[in-house]
Formats: structure tokens, C-alpha cells, sequence
């Protein structure tokens, strides 16, 4: 049985260094390993993206060649999962830690023999990779190159059990639930498991486009542009022709829309802005909201008619606080995706952050817990501080609630000194930005909230310009139900201290 997995180990080796190659292929043959050789690092990455993704790939770098190091940033991103080892002449070795911060599993220093060199392969090959627990699971479903879907807990098994029933039956899904718990993620696993998911999966934002631009990011025109011609723009529904159209709340669609989305679902075709011809709809259509679906039937701005045409089939995405047992497995996962994308190595949470994070309500939902993890991977344990009014005992156990509010302070700054900080001047401008983004938010949020959610006179009241605070609303993530902090009106000067007056949006 141990002969037959050794077999089916496969080696790639970057190197041009003739005895290199000779040990590794020496090295190869006596333990059965295939080995494969690439000339460089760019045609080690053409290998992998073409799917030949070996158990082990190993980087030998040129003597003071330290930009092929960067290679590793990409193959970290094509294969996250593959493991990289580096060899290097002494003159590199100071590169040891860039190497490790880019992905390398380590890097090895010449002088080196053989028996060092398969002792270090043989290491990374049968040795389980650190935190690979926290990253490969049953329980996470990849549905593309970024959205998961997570069913740790026995409520989302249910709602995945539920979204597979879905997918076969094709019909219209009303998937309602609180604001970043997760509805696209629920979608786009619909549009996966469906028969449709060779086919493209297209999401519009019905709060984040005006109702013209809406209806043609829709259904597209048709327009004169010359005295003999037309310019045809084609719209999502005909862009995504036998495959699935997410509506991302749909209360916040104008009402005409509505009742065209209502002839669609009715008759399975429509019209083109500036064309007669009837275009026929092959799409699947799911719809999904954050709002209160009785205030928004109430106050007009959902269709009865639509609404119990969509909700026929209904899913509820539970919020974050219903799906405690799945925290410590989103965070994890979080954490080495952020990673990757920063190109940092990933951090481990300790027990007391982790009790916390599981005691917490996370009223932002996946945001919020995202946000979170993103500060730990900068800050990591000893920078966390709590502000002393949001610590709570829980069952007399030492555990505490998350705070609303985390601070993080310098390792200097604890210490009392300004040595071991592990802040430097871009984590500190990062930190600043996102205190400013809050208050941004908060400022925007209470312009609407004055203006009844009014974005034109909310617009008006904050002097920038309409285009700016839909990007803005989109940005935040923000909706009706959120509740906002500062007042106004003196912070409407934050929008515009983004460059975002007269239209302008960093």
C-alpha cells in the first residue's frame, strides 16, 4: 500500500543547474518519485495552470537572482495548496524570509547533500501543512474562485439540502435574509448545483443603480446612432442566456421594473428599450432582499403580485449569530484567504479570541467577521485591546464578548517602547483609513436616515453628487435597517475629502 502511494508522487523541479538536477533526479528514481523538469519559473506556472499540479514544486533559484522569488506570488494564487520548496546559493539566504512571507514552505541554503536535500522533501511531502485542518473541510464547498459556501453547522446542512431541491426544480427563488449573512453565496450555490451552472451567473444590485440605468443594465436598448444604423447593448437577460440572473434586493427595484420583471416571469419575454421585436428569456431568476417583506409591501415598494410570484419558493439565509458552531471555521478559512491575497503568512487565533468570536452576536454578519479577521491577520493577538465597557463576563468562565469597537495599539505602544512593533507606517495609514471610512459611512447613513433614505436629497444635503453616493452605498454595503452612529451635519466634508465631489470617487 506505502509502495503505491510513493509511486503516484510526482516532483517539479525549476532549475538549469545540471547538478541539481542530477541529485533530485537520483533522489527520484530511488524512491519511485516522478520528476519533471521546468526551465523557469513562468514555464513552471504555464505547467500548473494548464492542470499539471505536482505534490511538490522546487524553486532553485540563480545565483542572485532574487526576482524569480516573485513567481511565488503567482503560483500561490493559481494553487494555493501547493507546497514550494526554494533552494538557494548563500548570497540569498537573507531572502529566507521573503521567501516564506510569498508562500515558500522553506527554503533551503547550499552547501547541501543529498540525503539533506530528500530528508527536506520527504518532510514537506508526508508531513501534514500546518493549519491544513482549518482550510480543508467537508463542511466548505468551493463555488468559485472566491465565494464558499459553509454547512458546519446543522442549519446551513439544512438550507444546502434545501438549495439542492432548487436547483432541479428551476423555478423563481425568493432568498431573504440579513444584510452580508451570506444571500449571494446561497445563489450562487443554487446556480451551481442547477443545470445551468455551465452557463454564466450574473448579479445585479437593484439599490446601487438608478432606474433608467437599471432597466437597460436589464434589458439592454436598441438606439440609433447613425441615420442608416442602430447600436444594440445587450442587457443582463439576454447576456445570460440559459444560465442565472441574481436580483440583489429586489424592494429597492422601481416599481415599473417591477411589473416588467412580473411580464417576464409571466411570459417568458420582452421588449428592448427603442425595439418593437419581443426578445424570448431562458434564465433562471432568483430574487433576495434584507428588508422587513411586510414594511416593504406596506409602504409600496414591493409588488404583491411580484412578491407571491417569487415567493413561492422561499430560503432563509440565517444570520451569523444562528450559526455559532461554524465561526471558528469561517474565520480560519478567512484568514488564509486573506492571507494569500496580501501575501502574508496567515496567523493562528488563540482560544481566548475564539470564545469571544463565538460568544459575540456579530450584528454585521459576514462583513463584519471578514473586517475582523482582516485587522487579526495585521495586528494578530498581543495589538487586540477591548474597550473596557464592552467586556462582559459570560457564566463566570473568563470568557468575554466581542466588543462593537476594536482598538489596536502598537506592540511599541504596550510595551512602552518603540522596539518589536510589527505596525509599520502602511499598516498605520490602513488603520487611519479605515477609522476615516467608518466615520464616512456613518456620515452617510445619517444623511439618509434624515432624508428618509431619499439618496437624491441625501445627495443634495451631503453636496456631492448622485452617481458618488449610489457608489458610496454600494461600497458600505448599507441598507435601511442598519443603524448608523454620527451625526450631522459638519462630516458630509469626509465624502468629499475622498475626492469624491463633483462625481470624483477614489
Amino acid at each position: 500500500m506505502a509502495e503505491n502511494m510513493i509511486a503516484t508522487i510526482r516532483l517539479l523541479v525549476v532549475s538549469r543547474e545540471p547538478a541539481i538536477l542530477r541529485s533530485l533526479w537520483s533522489i527520484g528514481e530511488m524512491n519511485s518519485w516522478q520528476l519533471e523538469t521546468a526551465p523557469s519559473g513562468w514555464d513552471a506556472m504555464e505547467r500548473v495552470q494548464s492542470g499539471i499540479t505536482p505534490d511538490l514544486l522546487l524553486l532553485d533559484l540563480p545565483r542572485g537572482d532574487g526576482d524569480s522569488l516573485h513567481i511565488l506570488r503567482w503560483l500561490r494564487r493559481l494553487r494555493p495548496e501547493l507546497r514550494v520548496l526554494v533552494l538557494c546559493h548563500p548570497e540569498d539566504a537573507g531572502r529566507k524570509k521573503e521567501a516564506t512571507r510569498l508562500g515558500a514552505e522553506d527554503v533551503l541554503v547550499r552547501p547541501f547533500a543529498d540525503e539533506q536535500l530528500e530528508q527536506v522533501i520527504r518532510q514537506h511531502l508526508f508531513e501534514p501543512e500546518i493549519g491544513a485542518s482549518s482550510i480543508v473541510s467537508e463542511d466548505i464547498e468551493q463555488l468559485g474562485q472566491e465565494a464558499v459556501f459553509v454547512s458546519a453547522s446543522p442549519i446551513m446542512q439544512r438550507l444546502r439540502a434545501q438549495a439542492e431541491l432548487l436547483a432541479q426544480a428551476d423555478v423563481p427563488v425568493l432568498i431573504m435574509g440579513e444584510a452580508g449573512s451570506g444571500r449571494s453565496t446561497v445563489a450562487r450555490l443554487i446556480h451551481k448545483l442547477s443545470v445551468r451552472s455551465g452557463f454564466r451567473f450574473l448579479k445585479v444590485d437593484c439599490g446601487a443603480v438608478p432606474g433608467d440605468m437599471l432597466e437597460e443594465e436589464l434589458f439592454g436598448n436598441d438606439r440609433p446612432f447613425s441615420a442608416n444604423g442602430h447600436r444594440t447593448n445587450p442587457g443582463k437577460f439576454e447576456l445570460g442566456e440559459k444560465g442565472t440572473i441574481f436580483l440583489d434586493e429586489i424592494t429597492e427595484m422601481p416599481l415599473s421594473l417591477q411589473a416588467r420583471l412580473l411580464e417576464i416571469l409571466h411570459d417568458k419575454a420582452y421588449v428592448r428599450q427603442g425595439s418593437e421585436r419581443s426578445f424570448p428569456v431562458d434564465v433562471h431568476i432568483l430574487a433576495a432582499t434584507s428588508a422587513n417583506i411586510d414594511r416593504a409591501l406596506a409602504e409600496k415598494k414591493l409588488r404583491e403580485d411580484l412578491y407571491y410570484r417569487l415567493s413561492a419558493f422561499t430560503v432563509h439565509v440565517p444570520p451569523l449569530r444562528q450559526r455559532r458552531d461554524e465561526i471558528a471555521v469561517l474565520m480560519r478559512h478567512l484568514m488564509h484567504k486573506l492571507a494569500r491575497h496580501y501575501g502574508l503568512p496567515p496567523r493562528e487565533f488563540s482560544p481566548k479570541v475564539l470564545d469571544a468570536c463565538q460568544d459575540y452576536a456579530w450584528p454585521g454578519n459576514l462583513i463584519e467577521l471578514e473586517t475582523f479577521v482582516k485587522r487579526y491577520l495585521v495586528a494578530g493577538d498581543q495589538e487586540l485591546t477591548f474597550n473596557d465597557n464592552d467586556l462582559t463576563a459570560v457564566g463566570g468562565n473568563g470568557k468575554v464578548n466581542l466588543p462593537q469597537t476594536l482598538r489596536f495599539a502598537s506592540i511599541a505602544q504596550a510595551n512602552g517602547g518603540d522596539g518589536g512593533s510589527q505596525l509599520g507606517p502602511k499598516s498605520l495609514k490602513s488603520l487611519v483609513q479605515s477609522v476615516k471610512c467608518e466615520a464616512e459611512k456613518n456620515a452617510i447613513g445619517a444623511a439618509l436616515e434624515r432624508t428618509g433614505w431619499n439618496r437624491k436629497a441625501a445627495a443634495r444635503l451631503l453636496e456631492v453628487s448622485y452617481r458618488t453616493l449610489l457608489y458610496k452605498i454600494e461600497q458600505y454595503h448599507m441598507t435601511a435597517a442598519e443603524p448608523f452612529l454620527s451625526p450631522l451635519p459638519s462630516e458630509r466634508m469626509l465624502v468629499h475629502s475622498n475626492g469624491a465631489k463633483n462625481g470624483k470617487v477614489s
